[in-house]
């Protein structure tokens, strides 16, 4: 099915819109002092969609980002790749092969790969996951998932992971139609609230690093209102300052800042890759809420977006239904009000490379889990 396997510089990673699978992501993860390896490979169209067609076969590639767990054990991580996604009854197959031709480029002592997958679940492509309201029912419990995953494949090596790394669940817009069409697809509280912002005189500055401490500290408070681990500051100044314009995929970062007054009031990070606007992370102040200036800082990302030629943009996070009771349900109700399509994807998922070990790692992840920065 694969050929063509090597590794080849991050440099050459192929333009995507998958911010985590580019060669800026890799420039951040290498700034914080990761390793990160790319493995360029290619598969016949049909090996992957039971079909041929004028292009015999496709070119595709990872990005690897290699975690240190102790002095000796590495974990081959994957963010929301490979971005090449096989029909459902390939899937398994095809991301088996590929787990066992990266072997050779992994390091001796990995114990595993870990592939945080953006493909779309194959129990929301299925009406009868939905309930009459048209609300996901969510996945079926681990051991069918399993089952369901690793039907076709050799070895059945795959195992659900404990917990998803990456959001599997986001909404996405298109932004080929006009703005008015933006506008109307909104929920009317969101349109009324974006007004609204403008009314009162909320402005929206695009900054660099000058707006990291503003950032920061906007940052700070949201993390402790919400009761979130607070990463440090050098993760964000990675992102912003790291360059990959002379590679196949750069990306554009734009710290945006929401003011009244000269008073900061909310902010957020836009990533710009190939055609697609992410909201990359968010942060607000507890004082004049009122003024509704998340509003207005996301409809400029979006307007941001659509200016420089993106036809989609990614929400980044939302919880997988509209629960009260979910920690994200704040950032569903919130995110929903600018209208979009919801994706739920597969989430993580591990290849074992040495059974003893990967049980002993699934041990310590169980007992020390806890959010963070990917």
């Amino acid at each position: 099915m694969l050929t063509n396997i090597r590794r080849k510089e991050t440099d050459e990673l192929y333009a995507t819109s998958i911010l985590q699978q580019t060669a800026f992501w890799s420039a951040v993860k290498s700034s914080l002092g990761a390793d990160t390896l790319a493995v360029n490979f290619t598969s016949s169209q049909s090996a992957l969609y039971g079909m041929t067609d004028n292009r015999p076969t496709v070119h595709s590639d990872v990005l690897i980002i290699l975690q240190h767990i102790d002095r000796n054990h590495t974990v081959a991580y994957i963010p929301y790749g490979p971005e090449l996604e096989p029909a459902d009854e390939f899937q398994g197959i095809f991301l088996e092969e590929l787990s066992e031709s990266l072997r050779s480029y992994l390091p001796p002592k990995c114990i595993l790969i870990r592939y945080d997958l953006c493909w779309k679940s194959y129990w929301a492509k299925e009406r009868d996951h939905f309930d009459e309201n048209g609300i996901w029912k969510g996945e079926p419990d681990n051991p069918s998932q399993e089952f369901r995953f690793n039907f076709n494949t050799y070895q059945w090596n795959f195992r659900k992971a404990s917990s998803n790394i990456l959001p599997s669940h986001t909404i996405y817009l298109d932004l080929t139609c006009d703005s008015d069409t933006l506008v109307k697809r909104m929920k009317a509280k969101t349109r009324y609230n974006i007004g609204l912002a403008r009314r009162k005189g909320v402005t929206i500055s695009t900054m660099g690093m000058e707006g990291m401490d503003i950032w920061y500290e906007l940052y700070r408070e949201t993390a402790e209102r919400n009761h979130l681990l607070l990463n440090e500051k050098k993760y964000f100044e990675a992102v912003l300052t790291a360059r990959a314009d002379d590679t196949r995929s750069p990306a554009v970062v734009s710290l945006l800042v929401a003011e009244f007054e000269k008073q900061p009031l909310a902010a957020m990070f836009l990533v710009i890759t190939k055609e697609r606007g992410s909201y990359l992370y968010g942060a607000s102040s507890s004082r004049q809420r009122n003024l509704m200036a998340t509003y207005a800082l996301q409809w400029e990302a979006i307007c941001q977006s659509k200016a420089a030629g993106c036809t989609e943009y990614d929400m980044f996070g939302i919880s997988p239904i509209p629960d009260p009771h979910h920690p994200m349900y704040g950032l569903y109700r919130f995110k929903s009000g600018f209208g979009g399509d919801i994706h739920h994807s597969l989430g993580c998922w591990d290849y074992p490379l040495n059974e003893e070990m990967y049980a002993l790692f699934r041990v310590s992840e169980l007992q020390s889990q806890g959010y963070h920065l990917a």
